[in-house]
């Protein structure tokens, strides 16, 4: 990805967010974060209803208020034919808009959760033992 310097003025208040930010996540790059964070913002405003977390695998959209990852979701909706009424069926205790949040994320953001989805179809057993060792294969 190429990128272009910006010169920025912050409040001190939003200086010292950021810096407390870093310290948390264990960056050491104002830029980088910035540049995490703004974009963070940018993919929550264009699927309201998608919000970031952290986990294993890094940060990551979830639906806001279910711990769903945006890619479980969709990876649903593909099974069912890409077909909304399944989903929602299939989804009953979601609302419409949190359905409706995975699916605009994924709308703008389709080679983000293609490349997910790609990941999780070729884990085998063995991959996940290794990466999982205290899940067991049901007998």
């Amino acid at each position: 990805m190429t990128s272009r310097a910006k010169g920025i003025r912050v409040p001190v208040e939003l200086d010292q967010a950021v810096r407390e930010e870093m310290k948390r996540r264990g960056v050491t790059e104002w830029s980088s974060m910035i540049v995490e964070l703004v974009d963070e913002g940018l993919r929550m405003r264009r699927a309201p209803g998608v919000v970031f977390v952290d986990g294993p695998v890094g940060r990551r959209p979830v639906i806001a208020g279910t711990g769903l990852d945006v890619w479980e979701v969709i990876a649903a909706w593909q099974e069912l034919g890409r077909d909304y009424r399944r989903l929602r069926t299939a989804y009953d205790w979601l609302t419409e808009p949190q359905l409706r949040a995975a699916l605009s994320y994924y709308e703008a953001y389709p080679a983000e959760i293609d490349e997910r989805l790609a990941r999780e179809r070729a884990l085998t057993p063995d991959d996940a033992q290794v990466s999982f060792p205290f899940i067991r294969a049901r007998q």
